[in-house]
Parts: C-alpha cells; sequence; structure tokens
C-alpha cells in the first residue's frame, strides 16, 4: 500500500514540472506569434519599398540592355500575395531577435553556465551570417544569374511599346525577318522568387560554420574528421553550385569559392573547441603531459 502511495507521489512529482514547462512553452510560444504579427504589419507597410530594392538587380540589367525597368502582374491579385510574401519573410528577420530571446528564456534554465556563455555567440552569430550571405546573393550572385538568364531574350529596346498598346508591326525587326523573337516580360512573382531562391540558399550556406561548430561541441565531429572529408566536401559543394546556380561558371566558382572557404573556416573553429576541451580537462587533471610525453 505504502509502495503504490509512493509511485503516486512521484508520477504527481514529475507531472507538476512537465506542465509546468508546458505553460512556460506556451507563454513563449504566443510571445514569438505576437511579435512576429506585428513585425509582419510593420513590414507590409513598407513593402513596397522593400520590392523595388529586391528587384533593383534585374531593373540595372535591364536598363543596361535599352529596355524599360519594367515588371508585369498577370492576375488581380498576384502583386498584392508578391507584397504579402514580403511582409511574412520580412516579418519573420524582423522578429527573429524576439523570437530567439524566447527560445533563450526556454531552454537557458536548463543549461550550465558555461554552456550558456558558449551557447549565446551562436544565436548572435547565425542571423549575422544569414544577413551576410542574403547580401552577397544580392549583390553579387543574382546580377549574375540574371544576367546570364535574360541574355538569352532578344535585343529590342521598343518591345515596351507593345505594353502600351501598339501593333505588332511597330515594333517588328526593322530588317523585316520573319524569324522568332523572343522578349524578356518578367512578372513580379516569377522574378522575386528566383531572387528569394538565391538569398535563402546562400543565407543557409553562410550558417556552415555555426552548424559544424556546434556539431564540434557536442562531439559529432572532429576536426581531424572534417579534414580526411575534405575531398568528398569538395564533391559535395560542386554538386550544390550546380544545383542552386544557373549553369553559369563565373556564378559556379563564386559559390564553390564562398562554400569552400566557410568550410575551411569551420575545420579551424572546430579545432579551437577541441582546444579549449583539451585545455579545461587538463586544467582539471584528466590529461597529464608529463606521461604522454614518456609514453
Amino acid at each position: 500500500m505504502t509502495d503504490a502511495l509512493n509511485e503516486e507521489d512521484q508520477v504527481e512529482a514529475s507531472a507538476a514540472p512537465l506542465i509546468e514547462h508546458l505553460a512556460e512553452l506556451r507563454t513563449r510560444l504566443i510571445y514569438s506569434v505576437v511579435a512576429f504579427i506585428v513585425a509582419m504589419l510593420g513590414v507590409f507597410v513598407v513593402a513596397e519599398p522593400l520590392l523595388q530594392f529586391l528587384a533593383e538587380p534585374i531593373s540595372q540589367i535591364l536598363q543596361e540592355r535599352g529596355q524599360e525597368a519594367r515588371l508585369i502582374f498577370t492576375a488581380p491579385q498576384e502583386k498584392f500575395f508578391v507584397l504579402f510574401r514580403i511582409s511574412v519573410i520580412g516579418g519573420l528577420m524582423v522578429a527573429f531577435p524576439v523570437i530567439a530571446y524566447q527560445m533563450w528564456r526556454f531552454v537557458a534554465p536548463g543549461l550550465y553556465r558555461n554552456e550558456k556563455g558558449a551557447f549565446l555567440p551562436f544565436i548572435i552569430a547565425s542571423p549575422a551570417l544569414f544577413l551576410l550571405g542574403a547580401a552577397f546573393a544580392h549583390y553579387v550572385v543574382t546580377p549574375l544569374a540574371m544576367r546570364f538568364f535574360i541574355g538569352f531574350g532578344d535585343l529590342l529596346p521598343s518591345v515596351t511599346n507593345l505594353l502600351a498598346g501598339d501593333e505588332v508591326g511597330e515594333v517588328a525587326d526593322p530588317a523585316g525577318s520573319d524569324e522568332l523573337k523572343t522578349y524578356f516580360l518578367g512578372t513580379i512573382r516569377e522574378s522575386l522568387d528566383l531572387a528569394l531562391k538565391f538569398i535563402f540558399a546562400f543565407g543557409l550556406c553562410f550558417q556552415l560554420p555555426v552548424l559544424l561548430t556546434l556539431l564540434g561541441m557536442a562531439g559529432i565531429v572532429s576536426s581531424q574528421g572534417l579534414r580526411d572529408m575534405r575531398k568528398y566536401a569538395v564533391v559535395g559543394i560542386l554538386v550544390l553550385a550546380a544545383v542552386v546556380t544557373p549553369p553559369d561558371v563565373i556564378t559556379q566558382v563564386i559559390l564553390f569559392t564562398v562554400v569552400y572557404l566557410l568550410y575551411e573556416i569551420s575545420i579551424w573553429l572546430v579545432r579551437m573547441v577541441e582546444k579549449k576541451k583539451d585545455d579545461q580537462l587538463r586544467a582539471e587533471g584528466y590529461f597529464d603531459d608529463e606521461l604522454d610525453g614518456e609514453e
């Protein structure tokens, strides 16, 4: 009888902390959702300038080709949903510090002081590296990709007259050729999707040092193991460059160089983590350098 009562007391004692954790998690999630909604609404107010900013690379390329910087939408609701998509993505980015802080407040009580000090820099470094990768994609990769793709179209500056209601004959080839002409009349949705794909791809690629360093801290990977995997990493990065970027050698080389450099930086960071662990164990007396030297 006494044993049964003790078991019930243990179940109730274990259930109470679980309920408290779930209540704490619910509170943190509510704060995060509210922060995201407020940020999304705020970004929607400035979504039009952000659209102009994201479309800047393609706008410059069209002007270089002598065309008017113009994107069209083919459905009444298309531009609204493009602006809404920008507000959702922008809202996540703006609200990320609040969301990360709420996550930190939830997990921090279960961490030791040294673990808190170890993870906090990564919470700061992760969004910073993502923004760095996004900026690299917007200012370097996207212009190269857009120039490559749009370059397949025929060059005819007066093609925009078609949108003004002019007859096809008024913008025909001056030489009177009967060959089929193809002109770029980009839609907002498709052009923005391509730009966002590059931003997300490079933003995620720039998370490689954070990911590998955390795995190194957990003991899942080692600096020597990463060195031994270099040749496989090179093949994987080449495949990634071929999938993410267009069939443009310059863009592929840029992506390969950047990601491989991040891989080498990750090896160095993991080695620093291992050295710090070894120094800590040596200070606690687990390592004996003199005995190791005698052996």
